[in-house]
């Protein structure tokens, strides 16, 4: 099971960067407080800096928008690794009871993150523990990056594990972690999140709003939406 640590693992958008750019605002003095909503709205502009400038311009911030977004941006960026090492971000329901399942069952867990390592250890230290988690690959395994990164780190995780794509699952977040998962030939159950459950996720083995519920998300029900979407696989391709 390979879990994508950017979106599967926590809530990381709504309870880790929408509360530390609300600190990051405060830090610097500036009116402006991203609810949860709001921080939904802004997602469809890409990176950082440039959802920080967008709202900067409303309030009237003008030509210093962009400046003043860069320095937020920074500011944010410093707080938000101690926002993780201080323990403010909490596991999604469910995932303990998932992990704790697939490791009495000895299925093997990895973590793939585009993120840097040391961010991403303490992460997985405070929402998994010590001891579940085989491998953890990131954007400092990868000795090149771009766009086609993300698929990248599946394959190092399967490299390091010596299986093949048809020996795992990956689970994700949203459709970009769904996408990666896809370009490594790996089937992927999407545990979306308020932000993700209008994404269009073709080709997912399975779509949940919580690893939690009546019907919990554990290691046999894994390994069943794993055999089924191969199945259909196999099928597609003998069509």
């Amino acid at each position: 099971m390979i879990f994508d640590a950017d979106s599967a693992l926590a809530d990381i958008e709504r309870d880790g960067h929408r509360v530390v750019f609300n600190a990051a605002f405060a830090e610097h003095g500036v009116d402006i407080n991203w609810r949860v909503e709001d921080y939904g709205r802004l997602l469809a502009i890409p990176e950082g800096p440039r959802r920080v400038a967008a709202d900067l311009r409303a309030p009237g911030f003008g030509a210093t928008a962009d400046v003043l977004a860069g320095r937020i941006y920074r500011t944010k960026a410093a707080v938000f690794g101690d926002c993780v090492l201080d323990g403010d971000i909490v596991a999604r329901a469910g995932l303990v009871d998932l992990v704790m399942s697939l490791f009495v069952a000895e299925i093997w867990v990895g973590v793939v993150s585009t993120r840097r390592r040391a961010w991403v250890e303490a992460l997985v230290r405070q929402l998994v523990g010590d001891g579940l988690v085989e491998t953890i690959v990131t954007v400092d395994d990868l000795l090149n990056t771009g766009p086609r990164c993300n698929a990248e780190l599946y394959r190092l995780v399967l490299s390091e594990l010596g299986i093949t794509p048809r020996g795992a699952l990956a689970i994700a977040g949203s459709r970009p972690g769904l996408r990666a998962a896809r370009a490594a030939d790996l089937a992927a159950v999407v545990i979306t999140t308020g932000y993700t459950a209008d994404e269009q996720l073709y080709g997912a083995a399975e779509v949940r709003p919580s690893y939690a519920g009546a019907d919990p998300l554990l290691a046999p029900s894994c390994q069943l939406a794993h055999r089924r979407w191969w199945i259909t696989q196999q099928r597609s391709r003998a069509a």
